[in-house]
Order: C-alpha cells, then sequence, then structure tokens
C-alpha cells in the first residue's frame, strides 16, 4: 500500500462526508417532526423510505471526522495530545456545551427520556445526548475526540500490517452488531442498555476504515473507482434490505425500528460511504470548483448540525398549519429552510464569538 500523502487539498474526502452527513441529519430532523403529525398512509411510508435513505448521517460523519484528522496530524505522538485537545475545545467542544444549555434551558420539551428535575439529572442529560433528539451523536463522536492517541496508535499499526489490523477490525465489529442485535435491539436489555448506541464501540469500525483511508488515501481512491459499480449494488441491495424491514415493522412507521447497529444498516452506512467517498475523489482529481465550498461547508457542518432543530422549531411554527395539505411540498419548504438557517447561524455564531474575544 502506497504512503499517506502531505499535500493539503482545499477539500478532501472527509469534508465531503461531514457535509453530507450534516445535509442529511437535517432531513432527519424534519422527518422525526412530520411523523408526529397525522398524515396519510402513504405518506408515512414514504417518511420511512426516506429516513432510511439518509440514515447513513453518524457513521459518515464518524468516517469523515476520523479521516481529516488523521491525515492532518499523523503521525503524532502523546507529546501533541494537549494542543490537539486544545483545538478540540475550541472547535467542538464550546459550541457542543452552549447549544446542550440551550436546549436543556430554552427547550426542555425537546429531551428524551426522562427530563431533569434537579442538578444532577440535568447534568446527566447534558452528558448522555438526551438534551435534544439528536445531541446522543455528539454524546458519541466527542469520545473518539478523546480517543484519538489511540487511534494515532492504531494508524501506526496499519502502516505494518493493514490486511490484519483490518480484518481483526471488521471481525470484532461484527461480533459486536450480532451482540447488539440479539441482546440490546431485540433483547432483554433493550432498556436498560439503550444508550449502548452512543458509546464508540457502536462506531468504530468507521473510525478504524477512516482512518486507514487517510494513511492509505492513494490505495483507497483506486479501490473506489475499481468497484464503483460494485458499490452501487451493495448500496441498492443495502437499501431493499432496509425497506423490507420498514415495510415488515407495519405502521405506524417508527424510526425507532431502524438502529444504526444492524447488520442491514451497517451495509447501507459503508456502501454509501464509499459512493460518497468516490465522487469526493472525482471532484478533487478534477479540481472541481466546489472544493473550496465544500470545506467551507465542512467547517461549519458541526456546529449546523447542533443547532439544526432549534432553528427546526422556529421554521416548523410556521409551517407545520400547511403540512396536511401539501405534505411534500411543506416538508421540502422547512428542510430547506432549516439547512440555511443552521448554516447560517453557525457562521454568524461564529463571528460573534471572534468578535468579543478580540474585544477583550
Amino acid at each position: 500500500m502506497t504512503q499517506n500523502s502531505t499535500t493539503i487539498q482545499s477539500a478532501d474526502t472527509g469534508d465531503y462526508l461531514k457535509v453530507a452527513a450534516c445535509t442529511a441529519v437535517i432531513m432527519q430532523s424534519v422527518l422525526a417532526v412530520a411523523l408526529k403529525q397525522p398524515l396519510p398512509t402513504k405518506f408515512e411510508w414514504l417518511i420511512g423510505l426516506t429516513y432510511n435513505f439518509v440514515k447513513f448521517t453518524a457513521p459518515a460523519f464518524i468516517f469523515g471526522i476520523l479521516y481529516t484528522t488523521t491525515r492532518t496530524t499523523f503521525p503524532s505522538t502523546l507529546k501533541a495530545y494537549p494542543a490537539y485537545l486544545q483545538q478540540q475545545w475550541s472547535a467542538l467542544f464550546v459550541p457542543t456545551i452552549f447549544w446542550t444549555l440551550v436546549y436543556l434551558l430554552g427547550l426542555p420539551g425537546q429531551q428524551q427520556g426522562r427530563p431533569f428535575n434537579s442538578w444532577l439529572t440535568f447534568g446527566w442529560q447534558a452528558i448522555n445526548g438526551n438534551a435534544a433528539p439528536h445531541l446522543w451523536y455528539n454524546t458519541m463522536m466527542l469520545q473518539f475526540i478523546l480517543l484519538m492517541p489511540l487511534f494515532w496508535g492504531l494508524a501506526r499499526w496499519l502502516k505494518r500490517r493493514p490486511k490484519l489490523v483490518l480484518l481483526i477490525l471488521s471481525s470484532l465489529f461484527a461480533a459486536w452488531v450480532i451482540f447488539y442485535d440479539r441482546f440490546v435491539w431485540h433483547g432483554p436489555l433493550q432498556r436498560s442498555w439503550y444508550l449502548l448506541d452512543r458509546v464508540w464501540l457502536s462506531f468504530g469500525l468507521y473510525a478504524g476504515f477512516g482512518t486507514a483511508a487517510a494513511v492509505f488515501p492513494t490505495t483507497y481512491r483506486d479501490l473506489l473507482r475499481r468497484y464503483r459499480w460494485g458499490l452501487l449494488l451493495a448500496w441498492g441491495v443495502a437499501f431493499s434490505w432496509t425497506a423490507i424491514q420498514l415495510f415488515s415493522a407495519g405502521l405506524p412507521v417508527r424510526f425507532s425500528n431502524a438502529p444504526y447497529v444492524q447488520p442491514s444498516m451497517v451495509l447501507y452506512a459503508l456502501a454509501t460511504i464509499g459512493l460518497i467517498s468516490w465522487f469526493a475523489a472525482h471532484q478533487i482529481t478534477r479540481h472541481a470548483r466546489s472544493l473550496h465550498w465544500i470545506h467551507w461547508l465542512a467547517t461549519y457542518a458541526y456546529r449546523a448540525y447542533l443547532g439544526n432543530v432549534c432553528w427546526l422549531q422556529l421554521v416548523w411554527r410556521f409551517s407545520r398549519h400547511w403540512l396536511t395539505a401539501a405534505p411534500i411540498a411543506v416538508t421540502l419548504l422547512s428542510y430547506a429552510l432549516t439547512w440555511v438557517l443552521a448554516f447560517a447561524g453557525a457562521v454568524g455564531l461564529h463571528h460573534l464569538k471572534r468578535r468579543l474575544l478580540q474585544s477583550k
């Protein structure tokens, strides 16, 4: 396998994955709100299929973050860890704390599970990701940020024994998915262990593959080009599999019937990541004009994701009244407005913070 390139692109594969994941997760938020309204059965099925279509967000985000972080920081040692954490504190942890407080204090009705009733439960809701429907992801993602030295070590191991490392990673993750499927999702631990879906182990394969792709970018691009039609076929099979599961579960459509940690969703996520990566490689190779904009959007993608549910509440307050009359049009319009507001809000808050810091 070839060595990692030191060339810094205006946008890399990780940027494309982060932008795609953020764009898709905003649609998930809109669909979740729309599903709570009284709708015709055919539209309910359409919501379920669309939800499955965009159900690649968390794996793609993790793959993208580990790809970009590994590409820009490897090789690094523990000596670089404090400086790395300082950078991530400003970029990720501060926005997370800000938006968690916004949801808990300003929009407490968005909490999942049991709402807080004391300072202790307030802290627990903030930590476990139940402050809002989508914040479970950042609880999981920040674990990878803290564990980055582990993935620096993994990158070194990959350089020595890439095939063995990938085989071990795949085997361990397969065992984890089987365990989760039998004992948590469809088993006796469903309620007591439901927080396992936000433990880093549930998404470790995507982090490992993202690290490997960054260590061997040329090999990764070559594999994508060679097997792009196979990826497309795998994507179609996986999406059909998730659709069959959706219809088998019957009505009402419940998004809880489509967890990330199940074989069909793992295959779908990997195929989607592969296709997005192939498109990214194609755009980077031809030096597309959009590279600058993709990198710019990727810079604000995480912050836009954090705020999207807040902005959606504002949009939905006005658009929900026309949902029954024109469900598809209203859903798409709500999605577009939420996407614009989420990114505009992320950019605006970033510049506001910069001005406040400069004024001190």
